[in-house]
């Protein structure tokens, strides 16, 4: 097989499409179930930092071409050094990086999610503050003790805090496949819908998203994933709070209230 043809078949760097207040990141490797290659990992971070640079974005949609969301991480160089004689560097530092960047996003998240969600990939949607799966077509899957991975620590502290101690053991110690009805009862799914109706659910999420107040909504994101790993920062969030009482924001939701309109929000 020539180079071009590998390239072709790997699929190519994620892409950024910004229309209105909503961003949408796509991973673009379906022929390799839209794992996450090393030379990915850069490339999303530098769209994740436009996207939320943008004054006009209030939230960024998570999405993949093909049949599945995503394998996870490349697990190829990590192959190779195991043949070798031992694990030297797995590149996880990376891959932990650009997660624990999308859940501090500002702007709020939704992780698209259909077919294969697995590996890596299931603390990429989990990152996200809204995840919204298919009956039948979502599954999902940690195969880390399959494969004799040791997860990293942020993951296992997200999983933990967002699922539960018991849910979070169950998922990496078992590694069983989930359906898309046991994941909506674990919490891994924030939405559950017809595969028909996976795109509106979507589109009606990130249009409410779009229209509440932004200052409120990410200030309360922040807060609350703060809370949820125990290390709420006070003191931000006493300064975000003050910067909402005095912003246009505000003002503009009370006038509307008084005026029993809905309001428009300039955004931040």
């Amino acid at each position: 097989m020539s180079a071009a043809a590998k390239t072709r078949d790997e699929g190519s760097l994620p892409t950024l499409e910004i229309t209105g207040s909503r961003a949408t990141l796509r991973l673009n490797r379906p022929a390799v179930m839209n794992r996450v290659q090393p030379e990915d990992i850069a490339e999303i971070l530098r769209l994740v930092a436009a996207a939320e640079q943008d004054p006009a974005v209030r939230v960024l949609v998570i999405a993949s071409s093909g049949k599945a969301f995503s394998a996870g991480a490349h697990l190829g160089d990590m192959a190779r050094q195991a043949e070798a004689g031992g694990i030297r560097e797995t590149g996880g530092a990376g891959f932990e990086d650009m997660i624990n960047r999308i859940e501090m996003l500002t702007v709020p998240t939704i992780a698209r999610l259909h077919g294969g969600v697995y590996g890596g990939s299931t603390d990429l949607a989990l990152a996200c503050d809204f995840r919204v799966g298919t009956s039948p077509g979502t599954v999902m899957f940690m195969p880390a003790a399959r494969i004799g991975v040791h997860y990293y620590e942020s993951g296992l502290r997200r999983y933990v805090s967002r699922l539960g101690l018991n849910h979070a053991k169950r998922l990496f110690m078992l590694a069983e496949e989930q359906s898309p009805e046991e994941l909506l009862h674990i919490g891994y799914l924030t939405d559950l819908v017809a595969p028909a109706e996976l795109d509106a659910r979507i589109d009606a999420i990130a249009a409410r998203l779009g229209e509440l107040a932004p200052l409120a909504v990410q200030g309360a994101k922040r807060a609350i994933n703060e809370i949820g790993h125990g290390a709420l920062d006070v003191p931000a969030l006493e300064a975000r709070m003050k910067a909402a009482k005095e912003s246009e924001d505000i003002r503009e939701g009370l006038a509307a209230f008084k005026e029993k309109r809905k309001p428009v929000f300039r955004g931040r």
